[in-house]
């Protein structure tokens, strides 16, 4: 198949019969995302990467870690990056993270890298821009919706920093509208955003 069409191809295939829910959003496990990409490409290849500062297969602010995990298809990688979380999505100290939870890590961003190249990207509508999981349910009142102001190193700036280095490619510009929807972002907020661009 034409490099071109590798997006198109697997964002054709139905993933619903082998996607699972957790809470109230559907999520296709890695195992199902590889099986169905290795079907269709079998030259696919996954890259796990190392810190080459510490050799670990995460990265670390000294406060947080994320992984960072490639998808090559027909030479064309797409790399998702991706904080270390527990089970309420909420980023782990570094002296609280083990081995379960990296590993666990890099398998929800391998589906998310492979998802980037088209298969079961329609489950992931919505997750792009992060939330606080204990934001209030929006009320039926009129009120606008009131912003988080983010910091650096509060609890989503990984989920944030993660985001927007994975989407570098969209501009400064056009990463920042997308936040302000949800945060308010001051001046120092946008240039420590843009020193890792």
């Amino acid at each position: 198949m034409k490099m071109e069409s590798v997006y198109n191809s697997l964002k054709a295939i139905d993933v619903r019969p082998k996607a699972e829910k957790k809470g109230r959003a559907d999520y296709l496990s890695w195992a199902h995302a590889w099986d169905m990409l290795k079907s269709v490409y079998p030259q696919a290849q996954r890259i796990i990467y190392e810190s080459e500062h510490t050799g670990l297969n995460y990265f670390t602010d000294g406060k947080t870690a994320y992984v960072k995990v490639g998808i090559v298809v027909n030479d064309l990688e797409h790399i998702d990056m991706l904080c270390v979380m527990d089970h309420r999505n909420k980023s782990i100290p570094i002296d609280k993270i083990c081995s379960f939870e990296v590993n666990k890590t890099i398998q929800r961003a391998t589906a998310k890298a492979i998802a980037m190249h088209g298969l079961g990207l329609s489950l992931w509508t919505g997750e792009d821009i992060p939330t606080q999981p204990s934001e209030a349910k929006e009320t039926l009142s009129n009120e606008p919706k009131k912003k988080i102001a983010l910091k650096v190193d509060d609890e989503n700036w990984a989920k944030v920093l993660g985001y927007v280095v994975a989407n570098k490619e969209k501009g400064i510009d056009a990463l920042l509208k997308e936040l302000r929807t949800k945060y308010s972002v001051s001046a120092s907020v946008k240039k420590e955003l843009e020193s890792n661009l």
